[in-house]
């Protein structure tokens, strides 16, 4: 397989891409991500594929906006919607119960793991695509990449398409907190803190 690289913006290439099955790399606003469309579970798949990633691990859900929730997630708990309307587009992920018509390769649980990066290049392409399944674009155990040279390395030949949106912001990991329980549980540390979203439910 060859591994193309174009602009970000080249949003219809990518979207030929996903459309046709396939999957593709792009930047978010921790590091570059691998996605393919939420539904697509042959495409999803093929993400565990390219990453040599174990399969019983979930991939969580991008979106490009709070309207998309209810495509992928059913009874979203208030507190995860009064968590987004606070911290979305942001490093914040909620563990949400999901909606059984989502394929088992994004997760065999009964939850889904969702949230909108705050990423103009991200956003562009999940408001055209609609929901996907996104997880670092890296072999798993390999650095997360923050340059689309860093995913050209690791993945070329794995992967048909990585849309070039300059260095990302890289750093912390997004901060996760599921929300099916009585109170908000934290976990994955990230840049939100147990405080901010106490703060968000007062």
């Amino acid at each position: 397989m060859q591994t193309k690289v174009v602009s970000a913006s080249e949003i219809r290439t990518a979207l030929n891409v996903l459309q046709n099955g396939s999957i593709v790399a792009f930047p978010t606003d921790t590091v570059y991500g691998l996605g393919a469309l939420a539904f697509d579970s042959a495409a999803i798949e093929s993400i565990y594929t390219a990453k040599d990633r174990p399969i019983e691990k979930a991939i969580p859900i991008l979106i490009g906006d709070l309207s998309d929730l209810d495509q992928i997630a059913d009874d979203v708990p208030n507190m995860a919607l009064r968590f987004a309307a606070r911290f979305w587009p942001g490093p914040l992920t909620c563990i949400v119960p999901k909606k059984q018509t989502l394929p088992l390769a994004v997760s065999a649980t009964s939850t889904v793991a969702v949230r909108i990066p705050n990423h103009p290049d991200a956003l562009a392409l999940l408001r055209a695509a609609g929901p996907m399944a996104v997880t670092s674009a890296n072999i798993s155990g390999q650095p997360s990449p923050s340059t689309a040279q860093e995913v050209f390395e690791q993945l070329t030949g794995r992967i048909p398409l990585i849309l070039d949106g300059g260095k990302t912001p890289g750093g912390v990991p997004s901060t996760l907190v599921d929300c099916t329980a009585n109170d908000p549980i934290i976990l994955r540390e990230g840049p939100i803190t147990l405080e901010e979203l106490l703060s968000a439910l007062e």
